[in-house]
């Protein structure tokens, strides 16, 4: 990994090139609602807030905000994934049309719901979150529907991005299959885990869980916490042995406040400590980072670029309130105002 700096006039480049790319977004999606209020007194019936409802906004979520956060950067995507037959797949249809996502690899079944979280948000804090969902696994018949529609897109593809969020679409035939038709046409393939799942996630190019996840796929207890990663003794226990066991080209974890670490085989990690000025809502932030990561990877940037890109990407959105996103524009300058 040579190049431990990303210059503004570098991510333009990147982010430039990343606009002639294609990437396919697979996995669960899901439709985020959000109620917005205020609180200002404390219900008489029970000891918590009354939230006094001023209004409410829809996004796409899941593996849907991955392709949000491409298509934002102006890369663009095709969204693969299960919806029911129902109002709010057809809300989500609308959303991504309206945003320029593809998605015509989206299959629908009526034996399922669409996935909706509700998160009640007062004074900029989120005050408690409703699921709404189906997380049965797949049938073989809707698997085969959303093979078949992948196989027909991944020519034109540069990279895929497969979201693991728990709701049943991600199944190991799926995963298989997948693994299968990108090692064969050389395409680069990106992975956020779900570990309660146990799939076999070896053979990738990039894994990005979180801290939490990192531990669970390595069955390793979290008790060695440190500011420096590196002194960090389970941490780095944790690496080794998720590149030795699952062989990843790339190893990503997400360090919340203390950044990210990047992680190669036969290379000393690399810390990129994190840039977030303000964090106002988590929500999405590892969207935007699968998302950035895989957008820069496949414009050509160096593995190094690619995580300091999407350590900014990260940096920017969780100073947002709910799943936001960020844009070309934002994140070049946020280089020019290091």
């Amino acid at each position: 990994m040579n190049g431990k700096t990303l210059s503004a006039a570098r991510a333009r480049q990147i982010l430039t090139a990343a606009q002639k790319t294609r990437v396919l977004v697979v996995g669960d999606v899901m439709l985020d609602q959000f109620i917005w209020g205020g609180v200002s007194r404390i219900s008489p019936e029970a000891p918590v807030p009354v939230v006094e409802f001023s209004r409410e906004s829809f996004m796409p979520g899941g593996a849907a905000n991955v392709a949000r956060n491409l298509v934002c950067l102006q890369t663009p995507a095709e969204l693969f994934g299960a919806i029911g037959q129902d109002d709010a797949g057809r809300k989500l249809l609308k959303l991504l049309a309206e945003q320029s996502i593809g998605c015509t690899g989206l299959v629908k079944s009526s034996a399922r719901h669409t996935s909706i979280k509700t998160r009640i948000v007062a004074h900029q804090q989120q005050v408690v979150r409703i699921d709404r969902e189906t997380r049965d696994a797949l049938d073989r018949p809707l698997t085969g529907r959303l093979i078949a529609e992948l196989k027909s897109k991944l020519p034109q593809a540069d990279a895929v991005i497969v979201g693991d969020y728990g709701k049943g679409v991600v199944t190991q035939p799926l995963l298989n299959e997948i693994k299968s038709l990108c090692h064969a046409r050389g395409v680069w393939l990106s992975l956020d885990p779900k570990p309660v799942h146990h799939l076999d996630l070896s053979k990738l190019s990039l894994i990005t869980p979180n801290r939490k996840e990192a531990f669970e796929l390595a069955d390793l207890p979290d008790d060695t916490k440190n500011i420096n990663p590196f002194a960090d003794k389970n941490l780095m226990q944790v690496a080794d042995r998720l590149l030795n066991h699952l062989s990843p080209a790339l190893l990503l974890i997400t360090l919340g406040e203390l950044g990210m670490l990047l992680c190669q085989r036969g290379q000393k990690p690399f810390h990129i400590p994190t840039v977030a000025q303000e964090v106002f809502d988590v929500s999405g932030a590892g969207d935007t980072v699968i998302a950035s990561f895989t957008l820069a990877i496949a414009a050509g940037a160096s593995p190094i670029e690619a995580a300091i890109l999407s350590n900014h990407a990260a940096g920017i959105v969780v100073g947002k309130v709910g799943t936001a996103t960020t844009t070309p524009d934002e994140l070049v300058k946020s280089f020019e105002q290091r």
